[in-house]
């Protein structure tokens, strides 16, 4: 039987969507009568990820999320087999929660240590059960809405996201999480590894967009990123620092991750941490990174894409204030060969998503995109590749993220 296949069979190599979730549903279900045992619980939409289970949740007219994580994989790549048939991973998962390092607890530890922290703003946990992390809803618009809305003001809006990560970029942050309360699978350049690296990687390649794109797209995608995989690679060896200043990062910066509850004149609050030590550069190609690809998914036309590129090359030149020029082409470099490998990263984990797990909109906006998105970082990390002038090589850079967005 392929591994892409699914079945309800017990000897399936792929657990089925309808039994993750159904399962998944239980088990939020039971969370939330262990932690509210006298409230009126009910259970809302499922929100599309590629990550963990995440649903709707209201308690007593209390507006919730409810995340589950299922052995602290990706649901893709849950669904495609990586861990067993389905037997074998409930089994292996009621071992899991109960585990201190599990993902989820994890997750409430750093939510609970930034809350504490008071800098930056983040969702309050509301409950940690059976495996399950229940948070506030947060409203209001999100930065990757208002950058679409208001791409004149994009400087200002990125730099204000970022300068509320001040204090967790300073060295003494680190010692208050401690080690064991990191998430470093979410590492750029650790996922990039993980995915790409040995005999499995080249497979893994070969198989995107199976189940998502049409056939001559799919040829194209998959040529483009083999080669841009290996160059990445080499890059990564040459160009990511082997004893970076270790910092803690906010890591899952995305623009839909940081939300304007109060108005943009009072700081933000960020869901979804993913704290890990890394060096200085990781939170911005990420921030970079996760804007191009909204651009991409919206396309909002060449004006819109014009000052939000522009607003993304002041944005970094403001990081490089006080280094020298050695440093600064360093960092930029540094900063080139992350943003590439995250887009890489992101951008083959919604193609490699099997059929039946749902996309979330941008997910599905950019595997339409997939080709125009695998020129891009071709030409890109082509140019990184080469050498040559680093101001130059960045404003390159910059117009290739501009024409996607075209």
């Amino acid at each position: 039987m392929s591994t892409t296949a699914v079945s309800t069979s017990p000897n399936s190599p792929t657990p089925a969507a309808d039994q993750v979730f159904a399962f998944a549903d239980l088990e939020i279900g039971a969370a939330a009568a262990e932690q509210w045992p006298h409230a009126d619980v009910d259970l809302g939409d499922h929100v599309p990820s590629v990550t963990g289970y995440v649903r709707r949740i209201t308690v007593d007219g209390r507006a919730l999320y409810a995340k589950y994580s299922l052995l602290g994989v990706s649901l893709v790549s849950l669904l495609r087999g990586a861990c067993g048939p389905w037997p074998q991973v409930r089994e292996a998962q009621r071992e899991y929660v109960l585990r201190p390092d599990a993902l989820i607890e994890r997750e409430a530890a750093q939510l609970r240590f930034l809350l504490d922290a008071g800098h930056p703003r983040v969702c309050p946990v509301a409950g940690v059960r059976r495996g399950v992390l229940f948070t506030e809803r947060v409203g209001g618009a999100s930065l990757a809405r208002l950058l679409l809305e208001r791409p004149a003001q994009s400087a200002g809006l990125l730099a204000g996201v970022f300068g509320q990560l001040r204090d967790l970029h300073h060295p003494p942050a680190v010692g208050r999480l401690g080690p064991a309360g990191v998430i470093g699978e979410r590492s750029i350049a650790g996922t990039f590894r993980r995915k790409f690296n040995g005999l499995s990687g080249p497979v893994y390649v070969q198989r995107l967009g199976a189940d998502r794109c049409v056939a001559d797209d799919r040829e194209e995608v998959v040529a483009v990123l083999r080669q841009v995989v290996v160059r990445l690679h080499r890059l990564r060896a040459r160009l990511l620092p082997q004893s970076p200043r270790r910092v803690l990062a906010y890591g899952d910066l995305k623009p839909e991750h940081v939300l304007y509850p109060d108005g943009t004149d009072q700081p933000p609050v960020f869901i979804d941490p993913g704290l890990l030590l890394a060096g200085t550069a990781v939170d911005a190609a990420k921030l970079i990174s996760r804007t191009v690809l909204t651009l991409a998914a919206s396309r909002p036309g060449p004006e819109t894409g014009k000052h939000l590129v522009h607003g993304l090359g002041v944005f970094a030149g403001t990081r490089m204030d006080g280094l020298s020029v050695k440093a600064r082409r360093a960092w930029l470099r540094e900063l080139l060969a992350l943003w590439l490998m995250d887009s890489v990263n992101i951008l083959t984990t919604y193609l490699s998503a099997p059929a039946e797990l749902p996309l979330p909109a941008l997910g599905d906006a950019l595997v339409g995109r997939a080709v125009d998105l695998c020129r891009m970082v071709d030409r890109i990390s082509t140019d990184l590749a080469a050498g040559g002038d680093t101001s130059a090589m960045w404003d390159g850079a910059l117009g290739h993220a501009q024409a996607v967005a075209a």
